[in-house]
């Protein structure tokens, strides 16, 4: 204030980063933005699971083994949105940051590379959110009636987002880009017909079937189903099969993964 009562205004510029949540979340919107304006991605992450859940609910295509097909399904697509986003989705899309530089760049500013991790799981988080809402809503249009705790679908949700996100940044940051497209998309067709999406696990020979359930797919859709078609308790094997996938695949990521 001057001696004349008047206050003094200062406009000198005070340099310096945002606060680190603030930084976060506005990466976190960032990516959400491009997950969701880039047509592949909304292929991958929404019209795929939709079609698939009200083509195979509708018409008799597969012998669910008993039971209604909507019910069987919907715990099935539920898992394959989390691998298409976890996974599939954050491969490919890590993978070329990483072909162009765009990891390292950001890397390098305030925002750090432990910021721009948590900002991509962040929008991992907030996609599925959105996937699941429209499946549920679709399945309950079907005539789908959920039974047992969310809580615990909820809790087999989180862990298999944290094995699929390993398994997506461990073959992002090992493999060239174009190598990393082509395998997170083969992988994710095989998983999607060997890891009981669609087809029951039970249909596959005895032997092939033990080394089916140990896949994060599999174990996600049979916890799933357990708890919401079958109002369960949350089922330890699957969430033991999703925990050990996450601690290795993580652990593989952070010896492995190259920011350039």
């Amino acid at each position: 204030m001057t001696g004349t009562g008047e206050v003094a205004l200062d406009f000198t510029p005070a340099p310096g980063a945002a606060p680190f949540p603030r930084m976060v979340l506005a990466q976190a919107g960032a990516e959400i933005r491009a997950m969701l304006r880039n047509g592949e991605q909304l292929l991958l992450t929404m019209v795929i699971p939709v079609l698939l859940l009200v083509g195979f609910s509708l018409a008799p295509l597969v012998d669910v083994g008993g039971g209604r097909r909507v019910d069987f399904l919907v715990p099935g697509v539920l898992a394959l949105a989390v691998m298409s986003t976890a996974f599939t989705g954050q491969a490919i899309a890590t993978g070329f940051e990483r072909r162009y530089g765009v990891l390292k760049r950001l890397g390098a500013t305030p925002l750090s590379r432990a910021g721009l991790m948590l900002a991509k799981t962040t929008a991992v988080v907030v996609v599925e959110v959105i996937q699941a809402a429209v499946i549920v809503a679709v399945g309950l249009a079907l005539g789908w009636r959920p039974h047992g705790s969310f809580l615990s679908a909820a809790l087999l949700i989180v862990v298999g987002t944290a094995a699929f996100s390993g398994l997506g940044l461990l073959m992002a940051g090992t493999l060239r880009a174009e190598a990393t497209l082509a395998a997170a998309n083969l992988v994710y067709l095989v998983l999607l017909g060997a890891g009981g999406v669609i087809f029951p696990l039970s249909k596959f020979p005895h032997g092939m079937r033990q080394a089916l359930e140990v896949l994060p797919i599999s174990a996600l859709t049979g916890g799933l189903r357990s708890v919401l078609g079958q109002g369960a308790a949350l089922p330890l094997v699957p969430l033991a099969v999703l925990a050990a996938w996450a601690v290795l695949t993580l652990g593989l990521v952070s010896r492995t993964f190259r920011w350039e």
